[in-house]
C-alpha cells in the first residue's frame, strides 16, 4: 500500500503532467521563439512559460518531458546558433535550461547533447554582446541557481570557471544581479557543505568540501582586501548566510566560519574610514539570531558591545532594537542596547531642562555623548535622528513582551518636551537646547512619530503623575491652527488612547474633577475642528468622535459633556458635507452617538430631532440617493452594527427594517453595498434562529422539518424577501458577493436540513414548484448576472413561499456552487493550453490573432 506521501507526488505528477493539447501546440511555441525574425514576445508571457516548465519538472525527475518534446532541446539549440540573438529570448532560454538541468537525469541528457556547456561554461554567452545586458546576466545566475540541486551540477560549475564569474558578479553595477550572485553563493556554500561532508564540521575539523572552499577562501580574500566594495560585497554575502542559517543543522560549519572571520569584523569596528558600517550591524544581528551563539559565554558578545561602541547612533540603532527582540541577549548587552537607542532622547530632555530640573533618562552613556548632541545640532541629521530613534521605540513598545523595561515616565517627559519644541511652545535655557529647538520647529515628521510613541506609551500604567501636563500638550496642538492636517490625525489618535486610560484611572481613584474638565475641553476643541474648513480637518474629527464613543460611551462623565456640547447636531450636519469621506465618517459616527441617544435603555430626552425613527430615515435616504459609494457602505455597516446590538425592536420591527434595507442594497451599483446587505441578512438570520429554536446549532431532525418553530422561521425569512435577495445574489458578477450569499445559504440550509435527510434532487420536478426550483437550478449553474436574475416568481419560482424555498434549500446543490465561487477566476484563462494558444496569437503564428486576457 502507497503511503500517504506517495499518494501526494502521485497525484501532483499526473496534475502537472503534460497534456496531449499542450504536447501538440508546444513545438510551434519553440519553433516561433527561435524565429529571429519573429516579434519580441512579452516578459509577462516569458515569465509565465517558465512557471509552466518549473511546474512540469517540479514533482517529475525524469527525462520524458525533455526526451517526448525534442522541440524544447531544438530551441535551445536554434538559439545558440544565432549571431545575435535577443536579451529577452536568451534570458528565457538560460532559465530554461536551469529548470531543466534541476534533476540529475535531465542534467546528463543535456550534458551529453552538449548544451550546458554552450550556455553557462566558457564558451557561453559572457563575452557576447548580450552579457552586456543586465537581464542576461540575472538569467544567467537563475539558471544556475536552478540547476543546483545535485552534485554533477555544483561539481560542472567548479570546473568550468562559473565561480569566478559568480564572484565577479557580486559586484555587478546592477542591484539585482549583484544581489542574485550573493543569494547563489549562499545556496553553493550551504548546499556543497550539507551534500559534500560526510560528518558535521566541527572547530577542530576544518576540512572544507572543494566547492565550500573555494567560496570560503574567496571570502577571506576579499575581507583582507584594500576594496571596501570587495569587503562590502564579502559582508553583504555573510550577512545573507547568517540570515538563512536557523536551522540547528548549520550550526556547526557556521561556527567553522565565524572563527574563521571574526578577527576581521573587529578590525573594521575600529577603521573610521571604511564606509560599511551599516552592513556590519545588519551582518552582527544575523550572527546573534543564529542557534551557534545562543550562549552568553564567548568572545561574541564582546564584539557585539564593541559595536554598540564604536558605530553612530544611527548605524547601531537598528542592531540596538533587534538585540531588544532577543530572548538570548545576554542582560549587560541588552541593557547596552537599550542605552544606545535613549541616547537621543536623553539628550533632548537634558538640553531642553534647567540645570538639575531634570535627571534624564540615563545614569551613563555608552558611547561619547558629544556624537549625539553633534547630530541633533545639525539641521540636516536631527529630524533623521529622532525619526529613526522614535520608530524604534514605537516597536519595542509594541511588543508583548519586553524583556528590558523602558523608562516610561522619563520616556513621557522627553516626548511632551519634543512635542514643545517642535510647535515652539518651549524655550530652553541651554545653548544645544535652543539649536535643536531651531531644527525642530514644525517638523511634522518628528511630531508624527513622537505622537505614535505617545498613544503607543498610553498602555503603560505607571505614567499618572504626568497625565495632567499631557493633555496640555495634547490640547495646544488641538486648538493650534498651525497644527498640520496629518500631525492633528496623530493627535487626535494619541489623545484618544490616552482618555481611555484616563478613565481607567479616574474608576480606581478621587480624579473626577481633573477628568472632567480635560473631557470639557476636549470638546470644545472638537466643536470648533467639526467646522473646520479643512475637509481632511473634519474627516479627522468625526473619526476622532466616533473612537471616543466607542471607548467611553459607559463613563457617565462622557456623556455628559458629549449631550451638552454641540456635537450631535454638527455630526448631523456633516451627514450633507460636499466631500464623500466626510459624509461616510458622519454616517458612522452617528450610528455609534445614536447607541448614546437613541438605542440605550435609558435614552436621555434631548428633543425629537435625535429620535431613533429620524436617525433611521436619514441613513435609509443616504442609503437610496447618496452618490458615492463611501457614506452608503457606511450606512449598511452602521445598520448591520444596531442590528448585532440588537438596537432594532423587536422581531416584527426587525424583519421590516431589514426587509427595506435589502430591497434598496440589491440595486446598488457597489458591490461592497450589496456585499454589506449579505452580512446584514446573516446577522438577522443568526438571531432570528437563536430566538425562535430552542438550541441555534443542534441539527433539526426529518420529525421535526414541519415543526412550528420551523415553519415560523420560514414565514419570517420568506415575509422579508431574504430568498430572492440571496438567490439573486449567487448570480452577482462581482464574485466575492456570491461566495457570501452562497455561504448563507449553506447555513441556513445546514439548520434546516441535517445532511442525512436533503431531499433528493431526482423527485423534486414532480411537483409544480418542483419545476421552477430545477429551472432556479440550472439557472445557478449558468451563472447568470444578477440583473437578468428574475426574482418576481415569472418563472415559477415563488421566493416568499416557505414550501418553495424549503424545496430550494434540499434540492439545489449548493456545496458545488461553493466550489465554483471559490475556484479561482484565472484556472482557465491562465491554463498553459491557454498561454501556449496565446503565445502563438501574440507571434502571428496563428489565423486568429486574437490574444485570451490572461
Amino acid at each position: 500500500m502507497c503511503d500517504p506521501q506517495s499518494r501526494f507526488v502521485a497525484r501532483a505528477r499526473r496534475r502537472f503532467a503534460m497534456t496531449r493539447e499542450c504536447a501538440v501546440l508546444l513545438p510551434g511555441v519553440c519553433a516561433a521563439l527561435a524565429d529571429p525574425r519573429q516579434p519580441g514576445l512579452d516578459d509577462t508571457c516569458l515569465e509565465k512559460l517558465l512557471d509552466w516548465f518549473r511546474s512540469l519538472t517540479w514533482f517529475d525527475p525524469t527525462v520524458e518531458l525533455v526526451r517526448d518534446n525534442p522541440c524544447v532541446t531544438e530551441l535551445i539549440s536554434s538559439v545558440l546558433a544565432l549571431p545575435d540573438p535577443s536579451p529577452s529570448i536568451l534570458a528565457f532560454t538560460l532559465q530554461l535550461a536551469g529548470i531543466l538541468a534541476s534533476s540529475e537525469s535531465r542534467f546528463q541528457l543535456l550534458q551529453q547533447e552538449k548544451l550546458l556547456g554552450r550556455l553557462f561554461g566558457r564558451e557561453g554567452p559572457r563575452g557576447g554582446a548580450a552579457w552586456e545586458d543586465a537581464s542576461v546576466r540575472s538569467a544567467w545566475l537563475k539558471g544556475v541557481h536552478s540547476m543546483l540541486h545535485h552534485l554533477p551540477a555544483l561539481h560542472c560549475l567548479c570546473s568550468t570557471g562559473g565561480m569566478d564569474v559568480i564572484f565577479t558578479l557580486q559586484g555587478d553595477p546592477s542591484l539585482f544581479v549583484a544581489s542574485a550572485a550573493s543569494q547563489l553563493l549562499v545556496h553553493m556554500l550551504t548546499f556543497s557543505v550539507d551534500s559534500e561532508t560526510p560528518k558535521a564540521l566541527s572547530t577542530e575539523d576544518c576540512d572544507w568540501p572543494p566547492c565550500a572552499q573555494m567560496i570560503v577562501n574567496h571570502i577571506k580574500e576579499s575581507l583582507q582586501s584594500s576594496s571596501t566594495s570587495d569587503i562590502e560585497q564579502s559582508l553583504k554575502l555573510l550577512s545573507s548566510l547568517f540570515g538563512s542559517c536557523f536551522g540547528s543543522c548549520y550550526a556547526a560549519w557556521t561556527e567553522v566560519l565565524w572563527l574563521d572571520i571574526a578577527k576581521h569584523i573587529e578590525s573594521f569596528l575600529l577603521e573610521e574610514t571604511l564606509q560599511a558600517q551599516p552592513v556590519l550591524a545588519s551582518l552582527l544581528l544575523n550572527v546573534a539570531r543564529s542557534p551557534v551563539f545562543c550562549g552568553t559565554e564567548g568572545s561574541f558578545w564582546a564584539l557585539v558591545t564593541s559595536a554598540l561602541e564604536h558605530l553612530t547612533p544611527v548605524q547601531a540603532a537598528p542592531l540596538a532594537v533587534g538585540l531588544l527582540k532577543l530572548c538570548k541577549c545576554p542582560q549587560d548587552v541588552r541593557i547596552q542596547a537599550l542605552t544606545v537607542l535613549l541616547q537621543p532622547m536623553d539628550c533632548i530632555l537634558r538640553a531642553a531642562s534647567q540645570p538639575l530640573e531634570c535627571a534624564g533618562l540615563l545614569d551613563e552613556s555608552v558611547s561619547d555623548p558629544v556624537t549625539v548632541e553633534s547630530l541633533l545640532s545639525s539641521k540636516t541629521s536631527c529630524a533623521g535622528l529622532l525619526c529613526q530613534t522614535l520608530a524604534h521605540l514605537e516597536k519595542l513598545l509594541s511588543l508583548k513582551h519586553l524583556i528590558v523595561d523602558l523608562p516610561s515616565v522619563s520616556l513621557l517627559h522627553s516626548l511632551m518636551t519634543i512635542l514643545q519644541l517642535c510647535n515652539g511652545f518651549l524655550s530652553p535655557a541651554s545653548p544645544l537646547g535652543s539649536t535643536i529647538s531651531r531644527n525642530l520647529i514644525n517638523s511634522f515628521r518628528v511630531q508624527k512619530s513622537a505622537l505614535d510613541v505617545l498613544a503607543a506609551l498610553s498602555e503603560k500604567k505607571d505614567c499618572d503623575t504626568l497625565i495632567g501636563s499631557l493633555f496640555d500638550v495634547l490640547l495646544a496642538y488641538l486648538q493650534s491652527p498651525n497644527t498640520n492636517p496629518t500631525v492633528l490625525k496623530k493627535t487626535f489618535q494619541a489623545t484618544s488612547k490616552w482618555l481611555v486610560h484616563l478613565q481607567e484611572l479616574s474608576s480606581s481613584s478621587s480624579q473626577w474633577q481633573q477628568t472632567e474638565k480635560i473631557l470639557e475641553d476636549v470638546f470644545v476643541v472638537l466643536q470648533k475642528r467639526l467646522c473646520s474648513p479643512c475637509w481632511e480637518v473634519r474627516d479627522s474629527s468625526l473619526e476622532f468622535l466616533t473612537s471616543m464613543v466607542k471607548c467611553l460611551r459607559e463613563q457617565k462623565e462622557f456623556r455628559q459633556c458629549l449631550l451638552s456640547s454641540e456635537v450631535l447636531r454638527l455630526t448631523e450636519n456633516l451627514l450633507e458635507d460636499p466631500e464623500s469621506y466626510v459624509r461616510a465618517s458622519a454616517v458612522t459616527a452617528l450610528g455609534h452617538l445614536a447607541l448614546i441617544t437613541c438605542f440605550a435603555p435609558e435614552s436621555p430626552v434631548i428633543g425629537n430631532l435625535y429620535n431613533k425613527e429620524s436617525i433611521v430615515a436619514k441613513l435609509q435616504e443616504i442609503l437610496s440617493t447618496d452618490s458615492e459609494g463611501f457614506p452608503r457602505r457606511a450606512v449598511i455597516s452602521t445598520f448591520t452594527k444596531w442590528l448585532r446590538e440588537g438596537c432594532t425592536g423587536q422581531l416584527e420591527d426587525t424583519e421590516q427594517f431589514v426587509s427595506r434595507v435589502i430591497q434598496t442594497v440589491e440595486h446598488d451599483l457597489d458591490w461592497e453595498v450589496r456585499l454589506g446587505g449579505l452580512e446584514l441578512v446573516e446577522v438577522f438570520c443568526s438571531q432570528t434562529i437563536c430566538q425562535l429554536s430552542q438550541c441555534p446549532y443542534a441539527p433539526v431532525s426529518s420529525a421535526l422539518k414541519n415543526s412550528t418553530p420551523q415553519n415560523e422561521l420560514l414565514q419570517v425569512f420568506c415575509r422579508a424577501k431574504l430568498f430572492g435577495f440571496l438567490f439573486g445574489s449567487l448570480c452577482d458578477c462581482d464574485k466575492p458577493v456570491g461566495q457570501r450569499a452562497c455561504d448563507v445559504l449553506l447555513g441556513l440550509r445546514g439548520h434546516f436540513y441535517p445532511v442525512s435527510t436533503l431531499e433528493n434532487p431526482q423527485e423534486i420536478e414532480d411537483s409544480p414548484a418542483g419545476r421552477g426550483i430545477a429551472w432556479l437550478q440550472r439557472t445557478l449553474r449558468q451563472g447568470s448576472l444578477a440583473q437578468n436574475f428574475p426574482t418576481d416568481g415569472g418563472v415559477g419560482v415563488n421566493f416568499q413561499d416557505p414550501e418553495s424555498m424549503m424545496l430550494a434549500l434540499g434540492a439545489i446543490d449548493l456545496l458545488e456552487l461553493h466550489d465554483e465561487l471559490n475556484k479561482s477566476s484565472d484556472h482557465v484563462e491562465e491554463s498553459p493550453q491557454s498561454l501556449l494558444q496565446d503565445i502563438l496569437a501574440t507571434l502571428g503564428t496563428t489565423e486568429d490573432n486574437e490574444v485570451d486576457c490572461y
